[in-house]
């Protein structure tokens, strides 16, 4: 049988997404607020429609519940889906982190029953990576999983994981060994949220969001089967799953489907009726402004494009796709403040429409320039793995983590 083409594939979804998706305006896409439980519930009844139709996980395999294609094709389906509604939450860090990263390293069993199940709406995964005393160094997690009779035994806690209250899973990073230098002694879990030994939090943002979340650990038990790649050796798993989140962070990955914004909360500015409701069309500084990022916004839609051959053929090492993080959270941080700058006292004062959705933006401005690891981090990794500069020094570096000094002062 002759293989569909691209353009095959693309006529064939135009004329299923006509028949099944709701139609919206792209422009002003329906609510989708991650902190919102309908808003998840909502993702699950749209992803399920998008795999009985037979156009989930394009280019995850298909024995994992795929189609096993080519990344022109996904490029294809999400151009046609923008004027349709998709469950975009879905896709970081369900798909293009977790999932992908289960690909890449979990055991046939996880990859059939959990890529499956998200494919099919009835899975939400997350990560619960950062801790409360962690900061950027992620290696130095004390979260601890001991080994008691066949099961493992979590203690400890977990913050800032992304809508972890509407997960069924969690890719949990713990210590398994203390008597090795800290990359030495990680193991990866794959949790359920739902154990009853996981107490979980909603925390709440400057601008009012309760989209991230803390989780305490108080002997959540789970057995070998939650285990994802090799006991001891979880920093290789959270390595992968850092490639993958940089890739998402950036919007370079494979595995998202549909384009277009999260309920508007990352519509990009429209600078032509900013600047025509602020009374600034003829302001030639103003639009010198607007013009610049708008020039970033256009390079960063060709590196990502570049970036994922240029991995896919060798030229760059996977530590590339750290290019597409770095330079998204700098275009969309010039994005916010250029039209908080242009926006002016309406940014602040204005009411919805006249500039004040930009002040919005603006307070969960630094948001970008954390996820993936903190843009300073990003800066190091092109430096060390891709640039081939030496490493930084660390101290603990080489050091068993029992001998690392933590929280004291010196």
């Amino acid at each position: 049988m002759t293989a569909e083409t691209v353009e095959q594939f693309r006529a064939r979804a135009r004329a299923w997404l006509a028949d099944n998706m709701p139609r919206i305006d792209p422009a002003s896409p329906p609510a989708a607020y991650r902190d919102d439980e309908r808003s998840w519930r909502r993702a699950r009844e749209l992803q399920k429609r998008l795999y009985e139709g037979g156009f989930a996980g394009i280019c995850f395999p298909r024995e994992y519940g795929g189609l096993g294609l080519d990344y022109d094709y996904q490029k294809a389906f999400d151009e046609e889906t923008l004027t349709y509604e998709m469950p975009l939450i879905l896709n970081t860090p369900t798909f293009t982190i977790c999932c992908a990263t289960l690909l890449d390293t979990g055991s046939e069993e996880q990859k059939k029953q959990h890529i499956a199940a998200a494919l099919r709406g009835d899975e939400v995964l997350v990560q619960l990576l950062s801790e409360p005393s962690g900061g950027s160094d992620l290696a130095g997690v004390i979260t601890r999983a001991e080994r008691r009779g066949e099961r493992w035994v979590i203690n400890g806690a977990k913050t800032w994981s992304t809508s972890a209250f509407a997960a069924d899973y969690g890719l949990c990073l713990a210590r398994t060994n203390w008597d090795v230098p800290k990359h030495e002694g990680l193991t990866m879990f794959l949790v359920p949220i739902a154990h009853p030994g996981i107490t979980l939090r909603r925390i709440t943002q400057l601008n009012g969001s309760t989209e991230f979340c803390e989780e305490f650990f108080d002997n959540v038990d789970v057995g070998d089967d939650a285990v994802v790649g090799e006991v001891n050796n979880g920093w290789a798993v959270a390595s992968r799953l850092l490639y993958h989140e940089r890739r998402a962070v950036g919007q370079g990955s494979e595995f998202a489907s549909g384009s277009g914004s999260e309920g508007g909360r990352s519509t990009p500015v429209d600078y032509v009726t900013l600047l025509a409701t602020t009374g600034q069309v003829g302001n030639e500084r103003v639009r010198e402004m607007a013009g610049r990022v708008l020039v970033h916004r256009a390079v960063a839609e060709q590196l990502v494009d570049h970036v994922y051959r240029s991995v896919r053929d060798g030229t760059l090492p996977p530590a590339g796709g750290t290019l597409i993080r770095l330079f998204h959270a700098e275009a969309v941080t010039l994005d916010m403040d250029t039209a908080l700058a242009i926006a002016g006292t309406a940014g602040v004062v204005g009411k919805q429409g006249a500039g004040l959705e930009n002040g919005l933006r603006y307070l969960s401005r630094q948001t970008v320039c954390l996820g993936g690891g903190t843009t300073e981090m990003a800066r190091n990794v092109i430096g060390e793995r891709v640039l081939n500069f030496p490493r930084e020094y660390a101290a603990d570096r080489g050091v068993p983590f029992n001998q690392v000094r933590r929280g004291q002062s010196r």
